[in-house]
C-alpha cells in the first residue's frame, strides 16, 4: 500500500508539473523562437529564458470567448462607459491634463475630448490598466488559442517591446489580450504608434501621460483622423432599399447621397459627396440608425465594434 502510495503521490507531483510548465517546453518553441530571432534578433536562449516562466491560464481562454461586445447589445453596452461617475472623471482628466490635452490636440489634430473618451473607455483614465502579466496572457493566446493567429505574432512584438524599451518582460501588467498602458495599446501598436510625448527619452505608456496622450493621438493622425470633421449623426430611415446597406461594412463606401437615396434622411446637414456608411444599434428605446462618417471609422481602427466607438463618440460629446 505505501509502494502505491508514493507512486500516487510521484504521478501527481508530474501532473501537476506538466499543468505548470513553461511555454519553452510547448512544441511550437522552436518555430516562436526562430521567428522571433529572424524578425527581432532576438537570441533563442533569451526567449527561452522568457518563456520558462510563462504560465498558462485558463482564465484568459475564458475572457477572450466573451468580450463584452459580442454579448451585450448597444442598450445595455452604453451603460458600462456612459456613467455619471465616467463623465464627471473625464472632466477632472481634462482638467488636470489641459495642456498636455492641448498641446497634442494642436500637435496631430485630434479633439481633446476625443482622446479622453478613448483613455476613459480603455481604463478610466489610467486607473484600471490591467491585473494580468502580459507574459502570460499572450503567451496563453499565442500558443493555446488557435482561431486567433495574431496573437502569434503579439507575443514576438511584446519580446521585441521589451528588448527596445529596455522593461522587464515578467513584469508587465496588462488586459487579458495583452494590451497596455492608459490606452491599452496591444505590442505591435506601442511599437509603431507609441510617442515620448515629454521628450524624456523613454515611451511610458503606463505611468506617463504624456506619453499616453500623445500617443493616443498619433494612432488617430496616423489612421486618417480629419480635423475639424463630425464623426456621426442620428438618422431616420423610411421602405426598405436601406437594410442592405446596415452595418455592412465599417470602412465608409458609399456617399451620402447614396445613403440617402435609399431611404436615409440625416438629421443635420450633410453635403451628398462625403463618404458615409449606415450603422444600426439596438438602443434603449429600440432600433437606432447613424451616419457613421469617415472619423467614426477611425474610431474602429482603436476597436472593431460600433458599439465601442459609439461609446467614445458619446462619451467625448459629454466633455462639450
Amino acid at each position: 500500500m505505501r509502494i502505491h502510495r508514493i507512486a500516487l503521490t510521484l504521478s501527481l507531483l508530474g501532473l501537476a508539473s506538466a499543468v505548470t510548465a513553461g511555454y519553452d517546453t510547448h512544441p511550437r518553441f522552436a518555430e516562436f523562437a526562430a521567428e522571433l530571432q529572424a524578425e527581432y534578433k532576438i537570441p533563442e536562449a533569451e526567449t527561452r529564458a522568457w518563456l520558462k516562466n510563462a504560465e498558462k491560464m485558463q482564465s484568459v481562454l475564458d475572457a477572450i470567448q466573451r468580450p463584452a461586445e459580442k454579448v451585450l447589445e448597444w442598450d445595455k453596452y452604453q451603460d458600462i462607459f456612459l456613467t455619471k461617475k465616467r463623465i464627471e472623471s473625464g472632466k477632472v482628466f481634462m482638467e488636470t491634463h489641459k495642456a498636455l490635452l492641448e498641446k497634442a490636440e494642436k500637435e496631430y489634430g485630434v479633439p481633446k475630448e476625443i482622446i479622453t473618451a478613448i483613455i476613459g473607455v480603455e481604463t478610466f483614465y489610467g486607473t484600471r490598466q490591467g491585473t494580468y502579466r502580459v507574459l502570460d496572457s499572450l503567451s496563453t493566446l499565442a500558443f493555446d488559442y488557435p482561431d486567433r493567429p495574431l496573437f502569434w505574432r503579439e507575443l514576438k512584438a511584446f519580446f521585441a517591446l521589451a528588448e527596445k524599451e529596455k522593461l522587464d518582460p515578467e513584469a508587465i501588467k496588462g488586459s487579458y489580450a495583452g494590451a497596455m498602458g492608459y490606452g491599452q495599446f496591444i505590442p505591435t501598436s506601442y511599437l509603431e504608434y507609441a510617442v515620448d510625448g515629454d521628450n524624456d527619452g523613454k515611451r511610458d505608456l503606463w505611468a506617463n501621460p504624456a506619453d499616453a496622450i500623445f500617443s493616443v493621438a498619433n494612432y488617430f493622425s496616423r489612421h486618417g483622423w480629419i480635423s475639424g470633421e463630425p464623426v456621426t449623426q442620428r438618422v431616420t430611415v423610411t421602405g426598405a432599399a436601406y437594410e442592405p446597406i446596415v452595418n455592412a461594412t465599417r470602412k465608409p463606401e458609399m456617399t451620402v447621397g447614396d445613403i440617402r437615396a435609399l431611404g436615409v434622411t440625416p438629421s443635420i446637414k450633410i453635403a451628398d459627396d462625403k463618404p458615409a456608411t449606415l450603422v444600426h444599434l439596438l438602443g434603449k428605446e429600440g432600433p437606432e440608425y447613424w451616419l457613421g462618417e469617415f472619423n467614426f471609422y477611425v474610431i474602429t481602427r482603436y476597436n472593431h465594434s460600433r458599439m465601442y466607438a459609439m461609446a467614445v463618440y458619446q462619451l467625448s460629446e459629454n466633455f462639450k
